[in-house]
Formats: C-alpha cells, structure tokens, sequence
C-alpha cells in the first residue's frame, strides 16, 4: 500500500472517481469493536471525494453513501490506471477499504 499526502487526497478522489465510475466495489469496514464488516458487496461506483472544510471521504456507490468523517490516513494500492484497493483509517482507527 502506498500513503497518499494529505494535501493530495482531493485529487487522488477526483481521479479515482474518474477511471472507476461504473465499475464494482465491495466497502469493508474493519475496527477492533466490531471485527471486519462488509458494508457493501460489488455496487457500481459513482464517485468519491474528500471534503477538506467538512474534513469527510464520502464514497458514493449505487444506493449507498459512505462517509468517513476526520480521516487520518489514506493508502492505495495499484497504480494510476489499475488502483486495486484504497484504505481509509478515521480518527477513531477505524479502516475502511
């Protein structure tokens, strides 16, 4: 995984949400209170952006809006065309992939 620079998660969202839209994603939810969690299974994807005034990832598959309020870290894997996976950790160490 690969730690993207805070003031790089904007357009690192913008250019997700452009090579990805259409295409299925599953959302994972991992923290030590409640285990792993798959909040969504293969939902099209139609965009994702980090709100840097309301400091929030929000992840936008079809019928679900995830949102990922103060997050800390942000991790890729893949590359620019071929992003395999994005991990989000929250303030409270809660990952979300």
């Amino acid at each position: 995984m690969e730690q993207i620079a805070k003031n790089e998660w904007a357009e690192l969202c913008d250019r997700i949400s452009k090579r990805l839209l259409g295409l299925r994603a599953e959302i994972e939810v991992q923290s030590l209170d409640l285990g792993d969690q798959i909040e969504a299974e293969f939902l099209p994807i139609l965009g994702i952006t980090y709100d840097h005034k309301d400091d929030v990832v929000v992840i936008a598959l079809e019928g679900l809006a995830h949102l990922i309020p103060h997050p800390v870290d942000i991790q890729t894997k893949g590359y620019d065309d071929n992003i395999e996976a994005v991990l989000i950790a929250d303030k409270e160490g809660v990952r979300h992939l």
